[in-house]
């Protein structure tokens, strides 16, 4: 999920890590062992991306992914299946190491965790399981009766060898969700991780293998320089989960071979907070927001909320709500993702420095730089030229922006790029006519956030700047998927009308054909007018 910041080289992650805001007694500790903990998985990483990275390393496993997909090996659906248990039997077994991992690269409670990333494929993985039978089969589509004796399908044929760029933020999650989509799809993958969560590479490298077919599945380490080698091959899909800079490169490199691209980038997603009727529902669109912005890698999500829209006469209830629920939420550094590195934690810092938006900071704002932790901060109008109203935030920042009416919010979001996500918390019908209606984004949800992500019956992406090409369930087998059109016709009957010499009635028979007029069809062929 999509983040703007710095970048390791031309086809690298965004340079950011993630460690616990420090809020608790004891939590410098355990950050120091969790920060040694990562150095050491980094420098193991670094061995193994200096292994990778020679070039004939690399062509070597390309070569055998494509040796496997020409020898038809992942084509029939039982080896298909089989993957897609495997990778369930994966996720049981190594259930314990997957959140060690993602503790150790991002500070991930085990809980936030589960929810969102072992959880969540353990779902799509059993989804793809009970329908790739559905959507692996042929599907009969309608011929016109011209072209009788005839029938006509859509045959779901796989792509080839497709590559899977991976980010940091869901590590796990955004490398065998779109795998899942791969390998149902019966394509050979091969699996490049973000080296910024290095914990889950590894664990990923380890067991890919041992539990998937080891020939057509692989996971390919390394920064930028092996992103590099990668794209200097030719490929029947890319999928590159990250920042529009990079994805720029991306692009740019498939050129050479004429690649295509997915891209699932980010942006500035909007919250449109509306007065909800009742204390209780109020409180529950409060938790949502929560929820939505910090709670979910510590706002590191291309689809967090970004900032919230309300009335000003209503902004003193939300903001009041937003810093009672947040004291009882996440009192402490357990609850929250880290901040990713020094990097992103100083970009964060500086959003803060300008003089104006620190003005406008209403609750947290402490920042600790020795232990990479941002407090949950709200600010109210910020300027609007300011960075953090500019830049997407990607961190444990929540501005928000009064406006006059409700649906003043409306032109605010159409004023600005599209956004990958638009929330809105609202009982009014009208106005979530007009936010469907007058708004583009990758998604809308109402009264709710971030949970659209799980929905496997809804596609996941962007549209303009926030990405385009759509994964998640059917969506994502899809994505990986080229529906070839198949028709068959017999000899039985010929109309010579399509063959010349031509002649004005072979023009007017072919007037009502391409209308289905066979009524007037056979009255011009029979000589007769009607």
């Amino acid at each position: 999920m999509g983040a703007p910041v710095a970048i390791n080289g031309p086809i690298g992650e965004r340079a950011i890590t993630c460690s616990h805001s420090q809020w608790s007694t004891g939590a410098a500790e355990q950050s120091e062992r969790v920060r040694a903990e990562s150095m050491g998985s980094m420098v193991a990483s670094v061995e193994e991306i200096g292994a990778a990275a020679a070039p004939q390393a690399v062509e070597r496993r390309l070569g055998e992914l494509r040796a496997t997909f020409e020898s038809g090996r992942t084509r029939p659906l039982s080896w298909r299946q089989s993957q897609l248990r495997g990778l369930l039997r994966l996720l049981a077994d190594k259930e314990e190491e997957a959140f060690r991992a993602l503790h150790d690269d991002l500070g991930k409670h085990r809980a936030e965790a589960y929810r969102d990333e072992v959880g969540v494929l353990t779902k799509s993985a059993n989804a793809a399981l009970r329908e790739i039978g559905k959507w692996a089969a042929p599907e009969k589509v309608w011929v016109p009766l011209v072209a009788f004796p005839a029938s006509a399908q859509v045959v779901p044929e796989p792509l080839g060898v497709v590559l899977i760029f991976s980010c940091w933020n869901f590590p796990l999650g955004l490398s065998l969700e779109p795998l899942i989509g791969a390998i149902a799809a019966g394509n050979a993958v091969a699996l490049k991780p973000s080296e910024l969560a290095p914990a889950t590479a590894r664990f990923l490298e380890e067991n890919i293998g041992e539990y998937l077919d080891a020939t057509a599945v692989k996971v390919i380490q390394g920064g930028p320089a092996v992103g590099e080698q990668l794209m200097e091959h030719r490929w029947d899909k890319v999928l590159f989960t990250g920042c529009p800079r990079v994805a720029r490169v991306v692009m740019a490199a498939a050129v050479k071979h004429l690649t295509p691209v997915a891209l699932e980038l980010g942006g500035k997603c909007p919250c449109i907070f509306d007065a909800v009727a009742g204390r209780r529902n109020l409180q529950t669109s409060v938790n949502r927001v929560i929820f939505a912005k910090w709670s979910s890698c510590a706002g590191q999500a291309c689809i967090a909320i970004d900032y919230v829209l309300v009335e000003e006469r209503f902004a003193p209830t939300l903001i009041k709500l937003l810093k009672s629920t947040l004291k009882r939420f996440i009192a402490d550094s357990d609850q929250m993702a880290r901040i990713v590195n020094g990097r992103h934690f100083q970009r964060l810092s500086n959003l803060l420095k300008d003089p104006a938006v620190a003005a406008s900071i209403l609750h947290g704002g402490g920042l600790d730089a020795k232990n990479l932790s941002i407090e949950p901060t709200i600010l109210l109008n910020p300027p609007l030229d300011s960075a953090i109203m500019t830049e997407e935030i990607f961190g444990p920042l929540l501005p928000i922006i009064t406006v006059k009416k409700i649906e003043d919010s409306i032109a605010f979001v159409r004023a600005r790029p599209k956004p990958l996500a638009v929330y809105a918390f609202t009982d009014s019908a009208p106005l979530k006519r007009r936010i469907v209606e007058e708004t583009s984004s990758g998604s809308v949800t109402f009264n709710d956030a971030v949970v659209q992500f799980g929905v496997d019956t809804l596609p996941f992406g962007g549209v303009g700047q926030s990405g385009f090409g759509q994964y998640h369930g059917k969506y994502s087998f899809e994505m990986f998927s080229h529906k070839k059109a198949v028709l068959r016709r017999g000899f039985l009957v010929e109309a010579m009308l399509r063959y010349p010499p031509w002649d004005e009635q072979k023009i007017a028979m072919m007037r009502h054909l391409f209308r289905y007029d066979y009524v007037r069809f056979i009255f011009t062929f029979l000589g007769l007018r009607r």
